[in-house]
């Protein structure tokens, strides 16, 4: 029996400089207020201010995307969207690969994203442009980003009879 497991979260470094800038230019902004000597601003105003900011723009670093593939099917679990994994059965699944895809262009970026074109399907992924791509037999499509290509590979490959055993039993 093979296991594949895999734990991603926002960590790219581009991201973590965008989101400094993006919290810095407020705050800065706001503590020039404050501290101007004609300045309105109560004291707890501006801790407001700074918490709601700070409050907005952390959560995303809780952001975790957890997969594991095993015998029974392919688990996930996009947390904190998902309190529970999500259990796709290998009898649910018409076909399971690894592909390279175009987050912005094919799914409009990163996350837990419903299908920016309808006939793409839902992608659930933090960084790269590797995926485990799901086609179901009721027709969803489902791309679970991955950083683990060749791990994914394998143990899909593994796993591929139990894909033909459902198809065989389905004729």
């Amino acid at each position: 029996m093979r296991v594949f497991k895999e734990e991603q979260r926002f960590t790219q470094a581009w991201l973590i400089v965008l989101m400094v800038m993006s919290v810095l230019v407020p705050i800065g902004l706001i503590i020039k207020e404050y501290t101007s000597e004609n300045s309105t601003m109560r004291t707890v105003e501006f801790v407001s201010i700074l918490a709601t900011i700070i409050g907005l723009t952390l959560p995303i670093f809780f952001f975790k995307l957890r997969t594991r593939i095993d015998e029974k099917g392919i688990h996930y679990r996009f947390f904190p969207f998902h309190r529970k994994f999500k259990t796709i059965l290998w009898d649910e699944i018409a076909t399971a690969h690894v592909r390279k895809y175009d987050a912005i262009t094919e799914y409009g970026g990163w996350g837990f994203k419903g299908g920016f074109r309808r006939k793409k399907g839902r992608a659930i992924n933090v960084s790269g442009d590797i995926g485990i791509q799901l086609e179901l037999k009721n027709s969803k499509k489902i791309l679970i980003g991955t950083q683990k290509e060749t791990d994914a590979k394998k143990v899909i490959e593994t796993y591929n009879y139990k894909l033909q055993e459902t198809h065989e039993q389905a004729y």
